[in-house]
């Protein structure tokens, strides 16, 4: 039986929740939809991911007004996906003056954002309802990794004062895309991760780099962090539970990733790789919020990788649903 395609058939409200971490930081989370981070100084403001729409980025403003009049100047792109950056034009209103993000993701805004928010906005229509309200594809002021600082680039690693608190911004490997971003309050041991972490929610790999992603998730282990903020599921708060969401995230990958190997080794097809992948999978994972959504989109690209395709296919809207349809019973 045809499973409806992607997200299209999850269509009831989460239940959101604002709660914080830490003196500054706090977790905006929506049981299993895309989470964002708010970082509050002394004197600014930071949001990390910043929701599919400006529709629903004044949700998230709404809840940091009930605690803080200060501007929110930065905000941060852990990546390029549409449903992290869309809604960043709401924060221009609320003071922001920098949209920061990685040079490998502005690069992938540029070659494929336009194709991805097209493709997006079909997988998840409740996260899109209000698409009219997105002005188009959102840019980045400043850039890291980049080298020409006239052009707003700053080399390796941004530290960002908001006040009293400094926040630690970079790339530390390639994983959910080749241009994560994190933000890191070493004072109060907090990570925000984006999408380079899930907790008991898919983890979506249809842009991954799945070799290299298991040594950047130890290259976030060894910060010793208290709390984080992944990109799907509950905050998590004391190190036991960072090194749950770090080792539920590396299970992920890596079984995926291995039986893609099996199967290209075995000269399976496409369809033939997704059972096989789904006999090791399903145990595990099966039950979490949008497994059935990321499973194709993950063992298409876990495939490609597998046969010697190192940097990731665009999905285009046309070339999901054919996959899509490739892959029902």
């Amino acid at each position: 039986m045809s499973k409806a395609f992607a997200s299209q058939a999850d269509l009831a409200d989460k239940k959101i929740t604002f709660e914080q971490l830490s003196p500054h930081c706090w977790a905006y989370t929506a049981e299993g939809d895309p989470n964002s981070g708010v970082i509050i100084g002394e004197k600014f403001i930071m949001v990390s991911d910043a929701t599919a729409t400006p529709a629903m980025a004044r949700d998230l403003i709404a809840r940091i007004r009930e605690i803080s009049d200060k501007p929110i100047k930065y905000v941060l792109l852990t990546h390029y996906h549409a449903v992290r950056v869309l809604g960043a034009s709401a924060f221009f209103a609320e003071g922001a003056t920098e949209i920061i993000a990685s040079q490998g993701t502005a690069e992938l805004i540029a070659e494929r954002g336009k194709e991805d928010m097209q493709s997006e906005m079909d997988r998840f229509p409740r996260l899109f309802r209000n698409a009219e309200s997105v002005p188009g594809l959102t840019w980045p002021t400043l850039v890291i990794g980049g080298g020409d600082p006239n052009r707003g680039e700053v080399p390796g690693k941004l530290t960002v004062d908001l006040g009293g608190v400094h926040v630690q911004i970079w790339h530390p490997g390639n994983g959910h895309t080749r241009g994560d971003t994190i933000a890191w309050v070493e004072e109060e041991k907090v990570l925000y991760s984006g999408d380079l972490v899930e907790y008991e929610a898919g983890v979506y790999t249809g842009d991954a780099h799945l070799e290299e992603w298991p040594a950047t998730l130890e290259a976030l282990r060894a910060l010793n962090a208290q709390a984080i903020v992944p990109g799907r599921g509950e905050a998590m708060k004391g190190g036991d539970n960072v090194d749950k969401a770090l080792d539920y995230t590396k299970r992920w990958v890596e079984t995926l990733f291995r039986c893609a190997k099996e199967a290209a080794a075995a000269n399976m097809d496409l369809k033939a790789t997704m059972a096989h992948t789904r006999k090791s999978m399903d145990p595990i994972f099966g039950h979490v919020f949008i497994y059935e959504h990321c499973l194709p989109f993950d063992v298409s690209r876990a495939y490609d990788e597998a046969r010697g395709i190192k940097n990731p296919r665009v999905w285009t809207a046309e070339r999901d649903k054919e996959m899509w349809s490739s892959l029902q019973e």
